[in-house]
């Protein structure tokens, strides 16, 4: 028996209704994968995750406080650093301690810890900075004020520093970086110092250094430690134009001089971080510290010695001497040549690494040891 025309358009609406809601639902998905899987050389366009997609990521146990800055309770850190035990001790940076930690929901994750009472600035700071998102960046995930203390929380990198990889300690190493993972590992570091740069206000680094340069699973260099002077503002001096500078072998020499730091001075960290990955060896030992001479100088006058002699033939005479110039350009005073902008760098690094590859078949005997995430945890 035929059925009543108002019963069949009943079920040809439905079914209708039915397939909008499923195309819908695919589209939706197809976005949010699109979104997760975007790795943006430049990542000026590049989007952070919407409150929504953290939760569905299952980075954060809660829904972040601001735009994917989540505010932890003390229990929480105490909790994932088994009460701060010195085993979840990894190192100490500007800001204070850095504890591993594990969230509840499996995140591994890098604690900075401080004494310092709460301040509403520090909090505003820590949203701005959770903005920032780019795949040569390390993330800031949340904050803490609790107990007398601050903390930072961080995405942890399970391979640490590239120091830890480069230098020559004189024992055996269980890395040995060739020519060509130096350059990649550069143009990671140039390419989220650019970022930096590219933001609007600029963020200036002010701190760059090897040692602030982390690498991950599978190698890919993240800059740290960025906008870390601007979240110490209100526990040291503020009235300093050089507030947050700290001379040493990594800072502009022209810093002093001009009362400030700029992406210039940025620029000049990062040369003397090309020289350590050319060399192996940390910069301060390069030159004496009652000596006068440039780092600059040095490099122009040590001829074909410069080479850390652990790269063996794992690179090609030109692609060694590109570098060098472009170090040499970093590093010169900026009175005297105009540095280049990091732009720049990443592109000529890009053009180095890209020619390297094509002239030499062999990555070399160096091969990265990787460390795991999920091998952190276990005893």
């Amino acid at each position: 028996m035929p059925l009543p025309t108002a019963v069949v358009a009943g079920v040809a609406a439905s079914v209708a209704a039915l397939v909008l809601l499923a195309v819908a639902a695919a589209l939706c998905w197809w976005r949010l994968g699109a979104r997760r899987s975007r790795t943006s050389d430049t990542a000026s366009d590049e989007t952070p995750p919407t409150l929504a997609e953290w939760g569905r990521c299952g980075r954060t146990s809660s829904a972040p406080d601001y735009h994917g800055a989540r505010r932890f309770t003390l229990e929480e850190m105490s909790h994932a650093t088994k009460n701060f035990s010195d085993a979840n001790l990894v190192g100490a940076g500007t800001f204070g301690k850095v504890y591993m930690g594990l969230l509840l929901d499996g995140t591994v994750v890098a604690i900075k810890r401080r004494v310092g009472a709460p301040r509403q600035d520090f909090v505003d700071e820590v949203r701005r900075q959770s903005e920032i998102w780019h795949r040569n960046v390390v993330t800031l995930i949340g904050y803490c004020q609790d107990g007398g203390l601050q903390m930072l929380v961080f995405e942890h990198l399970p391979n640490g520093s590239v120091c830890g990889h480069l230098y020559d300690t004189g024992k055996e190493s269980m890395t040995r970086l060739e020519f060509k993972q130096r350059l990649s590992i550069a143009i990671g570091a140039a390419k989220g110092l650019d970022h930096l740069h590219s933001l609007a206000p600029p963020l200036i680094h002010k701190g760059f250094k090897t040692s602030n340069v982390l690498v991950d699973e599978n190698f890919i260099a993240k800059v740290s430690d960025a906008g870390v002077d601007r979240l110490l503002r209100g526990l040291e001096d503020p009235g300093s134009p050089l507030n947050g500078f700290r001379s040493g072998i990594y800072q502009d020499p022209e810093a002093h001089s001009l009362a400030q730091l700029s992406a210039s001075s940025d620029v000049y960290s990062f040369g003397v971080f090309l020289l350590e990955l050319i060399t192996g060896r940390e910069a301060a030992t390069l030159v004496s510290p009652e000596s006068t001479e440039s780092l600059a100088h040095w490099l122009e006058t040590s001829g074909d010695e410069v080479a850390d002699p652990r790269l063996g033939g794992s690179f090609t005479s030109e692609g060694m001497k590109e570098l060098v110039g472009l170090t040499m350009q970093c590093l010169s005073p900026s009175a005297v040549r105009r540095r280049p902008k990091m732009r720049l760098v990443a592109a000529e690094l890009d053009r180095i690494l890209e020619k390297e590859m094509t002239l030499t078949t062999v990555m070399g005997d160096g091969t990265a040891i990787i460390t795991l995430g999920s091998q952190l945890f276990t005893s």
